[in-house]
């Protein structure tokens, strides 16, 4: 068994909440997002990151806006919505949840 694989679908089983999390603190360019994935150690492609947008937009939890740059061409911001701050406070506790089942059968061994 891979365990490089196993580590990226533990990744991508999070980027949902981090985008998220992440727009909850403020509004960001797509660009902005990747990196601070990054430097979360969260590699993301923009292949990966557009189509997650993307499907959040479609659901309600996001909306953008374009902006003009002083680099080029406008910038698409994405800013989370009211029904994705709702969804974000599930989250959370589904997520500290997680990490009490996880903490609970690690301490187990």
């Amino acid at each position: 068994m891979n365990v490089e694989n196993s580590k990226a679908q533990m990744r991508k089983g999070v980027l949902e909440y981090c985008i998220l999390l992440m727009l909850s603190r403020k509004d960001a360019y797509a660009s902005d997002i990747i990196n601070q994935l990054k430097d979360a150690k969260l590699i993301v492609v923009e292949g990966t990151l557009y189509p997650l947008l993307t499907r959040q937009k479609n659901a309600g939890l996001l909306t953008y806006r374009w902006e003009e740059s002083t680099q080029g061409p406008p910038r698409k911001y994405y800013t989370i919505t009211e029904i994705g701050k709702s969804y974000i406070k599930e989250l959370d506790k589904s997520w500290l949840e997680l990490v009490k089942s996880i903490g609970s059968i690690r301490k187990s061994k």
